[in-house]
């Protein structure tokens, strides 16, 4: 057995100690006591200063989580139709602005380019044509004119010698029908020379360059010659590319689908879209300052300015807008998109379209006083107002 620790009783005969106080306890040093005086006087303060702070600049500030980064982005099409018959780039490679992205055959561009040629070439014959032809017509129209003068002199020469009778009847019925002829040249002629002046516009001086023909043909030419240079994508900025096409697929079949080929997504100049509640845009205004904060990047910060504020809320831009004449109708804050800017804050982390950010906007507006505490101090003020004058006075 193991052995047990025994206490010895109290003795019967001694007296029993009274139980301690808890009142009874050593009274604090002075230092002690101010210290806690300070600390209840204090304390009202304090509160009541941070619970004013917080109600003046609970309005001020304003934020919401519903942001991303959003950058410029274009889906490159193919503005004429063709196999693909190389590729320049990679999938998220960067590229500069004017970059060679890929090569459309081009044979059918150049053929009909080559005809284009040839037809400016042909217009410009046929112009030079009708130029000759019309100083050709001109020099007839003279030649018509100076015969029907002699033939008109002839036939009153042979007038005057028939009435002598130095002359027969029939030369002067000879003479008179060259006279008709001549005549009959010279309307033919006008009448060629009207119509090769209608073919050069009215003008036989004109530069060939101003001719209509020649202008719709140099026109196509031009046309032949931009589908060419198409046929070589380039990039329209700088950017990363997206979906990247393969080596002989066809694009540009005429539909928007067909055309399309790959994506670019720039990779300067990004903003935030932070879509508020409408409630808090009272005080928004573009200008104002704006803190940003990625959730890529916890701990780094950037400065940004409201640059825009969208016209409509969001749910007007959608593809089928929401029906509020119904009788099920809830009332819920609508959202406004919102445009900050990102100012250049030195070397930052790149920034990516679609991350999430929160952002936080400094109205400058700070909540008023309550009614009844406005109301206190102006009467307040007013009372003292009136005793200072009390006072003056006497």
């Amino acid at each position: 057995m193991t052995p047990q620790k025994t206490e010895p009783s109290p003795d019967p005969s001694e007296p029993a100690l009274p139980p301690p106080n808890p009142l009874d306890r050593p009274e604090p040093s002075g230092r002690t006591r101010n210290v806690r005086r300070i600390l209840l006087a204090l304390g009202p303060i304090i509160v009541a200063a941070a619970a004013g702070y917080a109600y003046f600049t609970s309005g001020r500030y304003v934020s919401t989580d519903n942001a991303y980064v959003k950058a410029d982005k274009v889906v490159i099409s193919a503005e004429v139709s063709g196999v693909i018959l190389e590729v320049l780039v990679r999938e998220n490679q960067r590229v500069a602005k004017g970059d060679v992205l890929f090569h459309i055959d081009d044979r059918t561009y150049r053929i009909a380019l080559a005809e284009a040629d040839a037809r400016l070439a042909r217009v410009r014959d046929e112009i030079a044509g009708f130029k000759a032809a019309y100083r050709q017509k001109q020099e007839e129209l003279r030649l018509a004119q100076a015969n029907a003068t002699f033939a008109g002199n002839e036939v009153q020469r042979q007038s005057k010698l028939l009435a002598t009778h130095a002359t027969s009847q029939k030369k002067l019925e000879d003479v008179r029908h060259d006279l008709d002829v001549a005549r009959q040249r010279i309307r033919i002629a006008e009448q060629e020379l009207e119509q090769i002046l209608t073919q050069l516009s009215g003008d036989p001086e004109a530069a060939v360059e101003v001719d209509p023909r020649y202008q719709a043909a140099r026109a196509t030419r031009e046309r032949m010659a931009l589908d060419l240079e198409r046929t070589v994508v380039r990039a329209p900025f700088a950017g990363v590319t997206r979906n990247i096409p393969e080596p002989g697929r066809y694009v540009g079949g005429g539909g928007p689908l067909g055309s399309l080929a790959m994506s670019i997504v720039a990779d300067r100049g990004v903003w935030i879209e932070a879509n508020f509640k409408e409630t808090d845009l009272t005080h928004v205004r573009p200008g104002l300052p704006a803190t940003i904060r990625v959730d890529t990047y916890p701990d780094r910060e950037w400065r940004g300015v409201v640059e825009s504020i969208s016209p409509a809320t969001g749910a007007e831009f959608s593809v089928i807008p929401p029906q509020n004449a119904t009788g099920n109708w809830v009332k819920v804050v609508q959202r406004i998109p919102v445009r900050v800017s990102i100012g250049a804050n030195g070397p930052e982390p790149v920034l990516r379209a679609g991350m999430s950010a929160i952002v936080e906007i400094d109205t400058g507006v700070s909540r008023a006083l309550p009614n009844f505490l406005a109301t206190a101090l102006r009467w307040s003020s007013a009372s003292r107002t009136t005793r200072a004058a009390t006072v003056q006075e006497r």
